[in-house]
């Protein structure tokens, strides 16, 4: 069985925190557009990465990792796409709906599939472009048939499922014959990863206008330029070890940026609101530190939903009662994360009530400890993983390696470095 149990144990050291997968899935993608030979460094092969990796290849890239140096080196035959594309997407949000777009600037017959709840996550927004534009689809089985052009102009998208579609749409756009516009209607959600998107683009030649979030102005006819690329520390998996740290355990996180754009970034503030304390360390480290008058706060979720699981974990062990708010897209990831988190740690011992769009969760100062599943999640299983510093007895977590593989395949090596008791 795909279970790690864990006998609870206080964490210590440093850890060099892995390449943010979010620069990295853009990175890629911008190299493989430039035509020429790019060289990304400080990327891993986590699931996610591979699967947009992958799908390059399908379109046309040629790339060679190298797993001592953490890097690829991606290149692109010329005229390479013809007849059926098939792109094998995984469970990757990121790579299916960036995808889409780009490689309807490739081919004009497209399938994309995937597996456990990608397919059926939503994908509106460019259901209701390609019915705009005349594209014709289908979606039957886990494979979404696309046959067509993309073409310039006017796109309306909604801005709350997802800044995913725009990220698509940003990349594609400047490809086409002619200058186009995304036009942003409702609100905008995780502004953090659009601002990442024009941050890659602009470091691999494109210009794009940003109309304070609500409309996008892309000129037609550019050309992506090849460079080589570093790719930065991932604030979303320090959020574990940084976590870890603040509620007793001792661990400095390394490999990550001070000024960077990562809406995750806000961790640290998140911490620091409860009464913990997060400190810089040398150059590019931080380390957190529990304190005696931790106590519950209110959270808002709309900009950092990859969080709330191991902000709840956190919240599990302040006085009183704190709340996360605005977590309806949680119910859309790899797993309905409000249920799975709320499950996991109730199971454990916490006091968590689970609403439509929120958590309560009243703090104690100890779990009890008991078989929990990952919900074939990463971020549920590794949150399961840091409560269980905290716990009276052993924390069995089912299905957790397999689930860690998309995001973060070392994290139990890593858990168990830091003097985790694993089997």
């Amino acid at each position: 069985m795909d279970s790690v149990k864990i006998t609870p144990s206080v964490l210590s050291g440093k850890v060099k925190v892995p390449p943010s997968k979010s620069f990295a899935h853009r990175a890629v993608l911008a190299a493989f557009l430039s035509g020429g030979e790019c060289k990304i460094n400080n990327i891993r092969l986590s699931e996610d990465i591979a699967a947009t990796l992958d799908c390059a290849k399908e379109l046309g890239a040629e790339f060679e990792y190298d797993s001592k140096k953490s890097n690829v080196l991606i290149s692109r035959k010329q005229n390479s796409t013809c007849g059926k594309i098939r792109l094998d997407c995984g469970e990757s949000g990121s790579t299916l709906r960036f995808l889409i777009p780009i490689a309807l600037c490739f081919g004009e017959n497209l399938e994309f599939t995937g597996r456990g709840r990608l397919m059926v996550r939503p994908m509106k927004p460019y259901f209701d472009i390609f019915d705009e534009k005349g594209i014709k689809y289908s979606l039957k089985k886990s494979v979404l048939s696309v046959k067509g052009k993309l073409s310039a102009g006017n796109f309306k998208i909604d801005g709350s499922i997802s800044s995913q579609f725009i990220t698509g749409l940003l990349f594609a756009l400047p490809l086409l014959d002619g200058d186009s516009r995304i036009i942003i209607e409702g609100n905008l959600t995780s502004k953090g990863y659009i601002d990442i998107t024009l941050d890659v683009l602009k470091k691999f030649g494109i210009q794009i206008t940003n109309d304070n979030y609500q409309s996008f102005t892309i000129k037609g006819n550019q050309q992506y330029k090849a460079r080589n690329y570093t790719v930065e520390g991932d604030f979303s998996q320090a959020a574990f070890f940084l976590t870890a740290g603040a509620i007793g355990c001792d661990i400095v996180c390394t490999g990550l940026k001070e000024n960077s754009l990562q809406g995750d970034k806000k961790i640290i503030d998140v911490i620091r609101q409860t009464g913990a304390t997060v400190e810089k360390v040398g150059t590019n480290g931080f380390k957190a530190t529990a304190t005696a008058n931790m106590h519950g706060i209110t959270i808002d979720a709309d900009e950092i939903p990859d969080l709330v699981p191991i902000m709840a974990v956190l919240l599990a062990f302040c006085k009183g009662e704190s709340r996360i708010v605005n977590a309806a897209r949680l119910r859309i990831k790899e797993s309905d994360r409000l249920a799975a988190i709320c499950s996991v740690l109730k199971a454990l011992g916490a006091d968590i009530t689970e609403g439509e769009d929120f958590l309560i969760i009243n703090g104690t100062q100890v779990l009890s400890g008991n078989a929990v599943s990952s919900h074939n999640d990463h971020r549920i299983a590794m949150a399961a993983a840091i409560a269980a510093c905290r716990c009276e007895g052993e924390v069995a977590i089912k299905g957790a390696k397999k689930s860690v593989k998309k995001s973060y395949p070392e994290f139990f090596e890593e858990y168990t470095k830091l003097g985790g008791i694993t089997e």
